[in-house]
């Protein structure tokens, strides 16, 4: 998805509307990263409104208008690193439910959902960084040079996380087809 730089020029002038055209725009691919990072959907909730707010409070500081994306994304990925360091004195329930829904094809459901349930047990076996860079890239479609600037590791750190992450992510998931 491409951000239409002249609406972010409106923005960072103080125009409320071109903002929250901008939100329109990038909330849904924020609260998926949200969820996917912390794994609980009233947290991804929070943190997106937060990062909404944060970076309504801050856009006239950004300097390239062509960069918002990124921009907005560096402050959602500060806010997952706050949230999950209040996870370390608590608890994360991951919230299955809302990754599982009735796919249309009745038939198709059983094995549907075996490989969604493998899929999200893979994906809470990575830790927290593994998870954010495993979506920014897979389900996002982010390069690992856009993630690296999002989340403010080298690219070649980036790159190898990546690497990592998947390898142990198809091992995990063919021990578990192995078992069944």
């Amino acid at each position: 998805m491409k951000i239409d730089a002249s609406l972010v020029a409106l923005a960072k002038g103080g125009d409320k509307q071109s903002f929250a055209d901008l939100y329109e725009q990038v909330a849904p691919l924020l609260y998926k990263t949200a969820v996917y990072t912390l794994g609980n959907s009233h947290d991804a909730e929070d943190v997106v409104s937060e990062t909404f707010i944060e970076a309504y409070n801050g856009i006239s500081g950004l300097r390239d208008e062509n960069s918002f994306k990124p921009w907005i994304f560096k402050i959602l990925s500060a806010r997952c690193k706050r949230k999950i360091k209040e996870y370390v004195k608590g608890r994360n329930n991951f919230d299955i439910e809302e990754f599982l829904s009735l796919p249309e094809d009745k038939e198709a459901f059983a094995d549907n959902s075996i490989k969604r349930i493998e899929l999200i047990e893979a994906m809470e076996k990575l830790n927290v960084a593994e998870r954010q860079i495993i979506f920014l890239s897979v389900f996002e479609g982010y390069t690992t040079k856009e993630i690296s600037s999002i989340i403010g590791l080298p690219h070649g750190t980036v790159s190898s996380k990546l690497f990592r992450a998947l390898k142990k992510m198809r091992k995990l998931i063919e021990n578990n087809e192995g078992k069944g």
